[in-house]
């Protein structure tokens, strides 16, 4: 049976410098950041990941892959975990797909899977997390 989680979260993305082998830079359609999040509510923790971007010439059409390593307490079990994301924009239409990466979980988290799905209101961004915690061999 799944649990439900949600909460606030606050993020910061440092573009990082991507330059081309011969030093020079590249065309502008590629990108990588640094993420650095805090999460509140449910899940009370920080986060530390890497994300590559492409964008594309169609004004709202982009994508993104993502790691996270998430660290904290969620439901007061305290451990880390890793995210993957997986997010498409198509002329304005998101999709987005944010996975618990399987038996990434340490600590009181071991076994943890699920999905989280965020959503951006006013500026702000929330998150909800459908997750459970199986017995590992």
């Amino acid at each position: 049976m799944a649990t439900h989680a949600s909460g606030t979260f606050e993020v910061k993305l440092i573009p990082q410098d991507d330059k081309s082998p011969d030093n020079k830079p590249e065309d502008g359609t590629l990108g990588r950041m640094s993420i650095d999040k805090q999460f509140h509510g449910d899940l009370e923790a920080t986060s530390k990941g890497q994300m590559l971007t492409a964008g594309t010439a169609v004004e709202g059409s982009a994508g993104y892959v993502a790691i996270e390593r998430v660290s904290g307490t969620l439901h007061g079990r305290n451990g880390s975990f890793a995210l993957q994301h997986s997010g498409a924009m198509t002329r304005g239409v998101p999709q987005l797909t944010v996975t618990v990466v399987p038996d990434s979980g340490d600590g009181q988290l071991v076994g943890l899977a699920g999905q989280m799905t965020i959503k951006i209101a006013d500026g702000k961004h929330f998150y909800d997390f459908e997750y459970t915690l199986a017995e590992t061999p």
